[in-house]
């Protein structure tokens, strides 16, 4: 449930006043992100329905706004009734990953297993099943334990809201939550419930709480802090409206203690109006922020950065934390207990959703392997904002305690915090073998998986390796060429402190290229061989074929690109510039409304606008032709003045193909 009220939030408020619209069906609520209120909608709407087509697609909205409110019993039923209803893989993908959330381990595992026969790539779904192998040995494990490592209660002053990421501020614990005590009366849709605050206890074995300081909690959505060495300095993150026309992202913030209270927050200046920053932690001196954000440069979904205070009082731009750490899943919710880094990650292998590891700087300065906490501080489900409070006594036998939040199965609410405690265990015996250190990248080729082979606009079902693709591997001026295996990898051994780029080409397919930084992987004596994971995605030639492409939008009679198209068409120009050879054409269609000839000038003049834009991009303007159809090819098939709004959408589109 992370993901609601931290990540996805970003969403809160896009769309502006669309969002205060009345819903009335659930379909519209779903594509709203108001979960809460589409399932009883939905539940209704099942009854009514009088198709197979029309039950799988109401049970599969049901089951997401199951899953997004933080229900996944009931989500797993529905996606069960949504696969059979003829939804497809997707149903399934989804209930597996619910059943790995449930800690339904073997159920899980079984439907994994189904998914990749029926989609033809048992590639797809590796590190899902590795996963729950590996929860199902931790488990058995820990359950032949005689001395429990760690003993895990839920807190008392849990609600049935979201409750996380708790830290300790003097004799206080401080937390997040969306309870109904929170700022504002509008009740966020999503989950319905309020928008988070920031929220204290000064007694953790009561149920006792108090909002934090009204300076701070808003009526938009408050989290995640983390406070200076002296407790004067908060960190925070905030998600506030966005200005007319533009998206919604969440920011850290910075509040001073002033006497009794605290200072209006203000937003820090290396956050960028184009990513999400949250989740800071500070260092134990209080120069150092480590935080979690998407921004482009990084390696693929949520990222670990630091920043440093300078002595003028100024902030370092933000500094990627290296591959030891950051995948290209989600890394959240650091967490600092001296120079030992405490984070979560659902790209690491772990027992499903977010899992919580471990890592430091070793003498080298480089961070060792993160360390996966395990079983029961790990669960199927998301487990996040792992912090130590206490030690009592030194060496095998002494204790820690603290906390950490979890969406496990079982708790008061969507998200709870719970308390543990932690007893040192005797080492394991030391290995008489040497160390040999070996950094390993395993180079996959692979391509989509179309629910119609043939049809690029057909449904993605997955990915499968490509066999005997050619891989061209550079370092710096040199290059080494070298071909995919059966299973369209190939392994090699890193060198240190270098960028490696990766060409991925084969005859008939657009090439693809990737990076991997080796620099300060760890050289760890306790994990000596760490291996890591590249993926180059080559596309199939579609010759003629038309393709459309995603989030490209105009302003009602206008032409001009606007800004959110722009991402799309920049991969575009990367895809041409990485395949000199292909041309394209650019198609432009309009829905049924208005006149023909209207409709075919309006589409000539937005053809002609991304072509100019891939123009302005280096593409050569003999790779490109700019077409418009007008309203004479459209996808829905409907009497105009009959058609919905979607088809309307379906109908309004950019494409391109690439031509002969």
């Amino acid at each position: 449930m992370y993901r609601i009220l931290l990540i996805a939030f970003v969403l809160i408020f896009a769309g502006g006043c669309t969002y205060t619209a009345k819903i009335t069906d659930g379909a519209t609520a779903v594509e709203r992100k108001q979960y809460d209120v589409a399932v009883p909608m939905l539940q209704r709407e099942y009854k009514r329905a009088k198709s197979r087509g029309q039950q799988g697609a109401i049970a599969m909205n049901l089951a997401i706004s199951y899953r997004e409110t933080g229900r996944d019993e009931p989500a797993v039923e529905w996606f069960q009734t949504a696969y059979d209803n003829g939804v497809g893989p997707d149903a399934l993908r989804e209930k597996a990953a619910a059943l790995k959330r449930l800690e339904r381990y073997e159920e899980a595992i079984q439907t994994y297993t189904d998914l990749g026969f029926e989609i033809g790539s048992r590639y797809e779904f590796r590190k899902d099943i590795a996963g729950a192998e590996l929860a199902m040995r931790l488990k058995a494990e820990r359950e032949a334990q005689k001395v429990p490592e760690y003993e895990v209660t839920p807190v008392a002053f849990n609600s049935a809201g979201a409750d996380y990421a708790a830290v300790a501020l003097n004799d206080q614990l401080v937390f997040t939550s969306d309870r109904s005590a929170a700022t504002g009366e509008e009740t966020y849709k999503w989950t319905g419930r309020s928008f988070s605050d920031i929220f204290t206890t000064d007694d953790p074995t009561s149920g006792a709480v108090s909002p934090f300081n009204p300076s701070v909690n808003t009526e938009y959505n408050e989290g995640t802090p983390a406070f200076s060495p002296d407790g004067n300095t908060m960190y925070f993150t905030r998600c506030s409206p966005p200005a007319k026309r533009s998206d919604a992202y969440c920011g850290i913030y910075r509040s001073e203690r002033t006497g009794g209270g605290w200072s209006p927050a203000e937003k820090l200046p290396f956050v960028t109006p184009d990513a999400n920053f949250m989740h800071p932690a500070v260092s134990a001196d209080g120069t150092r922020l480590i935080f979690s954000a998407n921004l482009n440069e990084g390696w693929g979904g949520y990222d670990l950065y630091t920043v440093d205070r300078l002595p003028d009082g100024n902030w370092s731009q933000p500094d990627l934390m290296n591959r030891a750490i950051n995948t290209d899943g989600n890394e959240q919710f650091p967490t600092l207990d001296g120079d030992t880094l405490y984070f979560s990650s659902d790209g690491l292998e772990g027992l499903g959703g977010l899992d919580i590891f471990r890592t430091w700087p070793m003498e080298d300065g480089r961070y060792a392997a993160p360390r996966n906490l395990k079983m029961p501080i790990n669960s199927g489900a998301d487990d996040f904002a792992y912090i130590i409070v206490q030690r009592n006594g030194t060496g095998v036998g002494s204790t820690t305690t603290g906390y950490f939040s979890s969406s496990r199965p079982g708790g008061a609410g969507s998200d709870d915090i719970y308390a543990y405690t932690k007893t040192v265990l005797p080492p394991p015996p030391p290995s008489p073998d040497p160390v040999v250190y070996r950094n390993v990248l395993d180079v996959t080729v692979v391509e989509k998986i179309y629910e119609e082979p043939g049809n690029p606009r057909s449904r993605v079902l997955g990915l499968r390796p490509v066999p005997n693709a050619t891989v061209i591997a550079s370092i710096g001026d040199q290059s080494r060429t070298v071909s995919t295996n059966e299973e369209g990898q190939l392994s090699l051994v890193l060198a240190d402190d270098q960028l490696y780029q990766f060409r991925a080409e084969r005859p008939d397919y657009l090439s693809d290229e990737g990076r991997f930084s080796s620099r300060n992987l760890p050289r760890d004596p306790e994990a000596p061989e760490q291996r890591y994971e590249l993926e180059l995605e080559i596309e199939k030639i579609f010759r003629n074929q038309e393709i459309v492409l995603e989030n490209i939008y105009y302003d009602f009679d206008e032409s001009s690109i606007r800004q959110d198209a722009q991402p799309t068409l920049n991969e575009l120009a990367e895809v041409l510039t990485l395949n000199p050879d292909i041309r394209i054409e650019l198609g432009s269609h309009t829905d049924c409304r208005g006149r023909d000839a209207y409709n075919q000038t309006l589409s000539q003049a937005r053809a002609q606008a991304a072509v100019d834009y891939l123009i302005s991009k280096g593409i050569s303007t003999d790779r490109l032709a700019a077409r418009g159809y007008g309203e004479s090819q459209p996808i829905a098939e409907c009497v105009c003045e009959r058609c919905t709004e979607d088809q309307h959408q379906l109908n309004r589109r950019t494409t391109f193909r690439i031509l002969e």
